[in-house]
């Protein structure tokens, strides 16, 4: 066991915890840095692509679907940020996991993660080659192409230093809130005015003369929950991000607070002003909303500069994983628990093989763009949806762990707390369960996948038992 805390009966306040795998990190984020971080962990690509599939299958109760996602993903970010504040660390829920629950929590938290981002990599990768065949000059390229050439110049930028990602990330999230709030600005005078779109007059009409709130039903909105998740499955980079940042116990409590209303502005606003602006038939899944509303109302170069956006949001969450993972592979190295190459960093202080581990499978989407391109972003949306719950029940257990040795006097909470623990931990982790059974009832591809559950139980079990020697060789001589 590698947990600093101390066993036993219950003691004072102990010793922190040290992790090996914080070490060697450059601290150049700035606050900027962050707060757009945490802006750019709750605007992704399930917003930009995956809202007008959603919108025509569940009508505009989507937006009650992304408002209860959104809460339950703040008490999850609100989690991390405890831990954050308690002690900070790249590691973030792997380094916690691993204090609270031993290395198999932190091998478990850890792969869970990856199986999250490697997807969803290459989710982000299908969604920028879509994006990109808007373009007539790109309409003859292969998606393959595309997705690859997406990966390449994400990878390339991710492997010169910290600097380049926050600064690449900053820009990629002011780009994706200017273009929300301009969508916002220009719909709510679309609907004040009654100006048409293709012949539609935009307003309440468009929900009440097309079935309502519910038109399909109340089961499709509970069904397209588990897309829904996707859609916020950066909220925890700012987590991850606190390590390479000066005084995180000032800059993390703004910017995580600032998350809930950033949720109920850009994600639930988004989705009733799509709502009211058109029909929930006229959206479809093979094109971003937000284009399909510029597009219809016929302003010149409007519908090219939306989708502009749009590739930036995916490269920017594309930017995130491999920064992300990167950092968590480089925590569970060091541990024992990665290969370790994963460990290796390089003068500019990124952890190079991590990123490229990832970058790897990204390489695999490619392969799934060529054979499989119409079906590609389903399906790893899935995949990507599994590994989300698996890591949001991951930090709510550490945070639950925690909270009971603060009850033991073993640890001391800090100022900044989740409210209600432990309830707020509890009720979280029934809602990613019933998440999990929603998949499930929902059929096809989505039943398909929760079957992966046992494989992907037992390759984590198998490979515990590859690594499990090493884990402790490298545990033995922590004091």
């Amino acid at each position: 066991m590698s947990d600093r805390t101390l066993a036993g009966a219950p003691a004072p306040v102990s010793t922190p915890h040290v992790d090996a795998g914080d070490a060697g990190y450059s601290k150049d984020l700035k606050p900027r840095h962050i707060n757009m971080i945490a802006i750019g962990g709750a605007i992704g690509t399930g917003l930009f692509l995956g809202a007008g599939g959603r919108l025509a299958g569940a009508g505009p109760s989507l937006a009650i679907a992304y408002a209860v996602c959104g809460v339950f993903a703040f008490f999850v970010v609100r989690a991390l940020g405890e831990l954050v504040l308690y002690r900070p660390s790249s590691g973030a829920f792997v380094s916690y996991a691993r204090e609270f629950m031993g290395e198999k929590g932190a091998y478990t938290a850890g792969w869970l993660y990856f199986l999250n981002w490697s997807t969803t990599t290459v989710a982000d990768i299908t969604a920028a080659a879509t994006y990109a065949h808007f373009w007539s000059l790109f309409t003859d390229v292969p998606q393959w192409v595309l997705a690859f050439i997406a990966l390449a110049v994400v990878l390339t930028a991710n492997l010169i230093s910290v600097k380049y990602f926050g600064e690449m990330e900053f820009w990629f999230s002011l780009v994706k809130v200017t273009a929300l709030v301009v969508f916002l600005a220009v719909g709510i005078w679309l609907v004040a005015t009654g100006h048409p779109i293709d012949g539609h007059t935009p307003g309440l009409s468009s929900v009440t003369d097309s079935g309502g709130l519910f038109p399909v039903g109340v089961l499709p909105m509970l069904l397209v929950i588990q897309g829904v998740v996707f859609a916020y499955a950066s909220v925890e980079l700012c987590g991850v991000a606190a390590g390479e940042t000066e005084n995180p116990e000032k800059i993390m409590p703004k910017a995580i607070n600032s998350i809930m209303w950033r949720v109920g502005v850009f994600y639930v606003g988004s989705v009733v002003m799509l709502a009211l602006l058109l029909p929930y038939t006229e959206y479809s899944a093979d094109q971003s909303p937000f284009v399909t509303v510029f597009d219809k109302l016929g302003v010149p170069g409007a519908a090219g500069i939306m989708n502009l956006v749009v590739l930036t949001a995916a490269l920017s969450s594309l930017n995130s994983g491999l920064y992300s993972t990167g950092r968590i592979l480089r925590s569970m190295s060091l541990a024992g628990s990665a290969p370790k190459f994963t460990g290796v960093m390089n003068k500019g202080k990124v952890p190079y093989g991590g990123v490229l581990f990832t970058a790897a499978f990204g390489v695999a989407g490619v392969g799934l763009n060529y054979f499989m391109a119409e079906e590609a972003f389903e399906i790893v949306l899935n995949f990507a949806s599994l590994g989300i719950l698996g890591t949001w029940a991951m930090v709510m257990l550490c945070s639950l762990h925690f909270w009971r040795r603060a009850r033991q006097g073993r640890v001391e909470r800090p100022a900044y707390r989740l409210p209600w623990a432990p309830y707020t931990q509890l009720v979280t982790l029934a809602f990613l369960v019933t998440v999990l059974i929603l998949m499930w009832s929902d059929g096809g591809v989505g039943r398909t996948t929760v079957m992966f559950v046992p494989v992907i139980a037992a390759a984590l079990v198998g490979g515990w038992f590859l690594v499990r020697r090493r884990v402790a060789a490298l545990a033995a001589p922590r004091p």
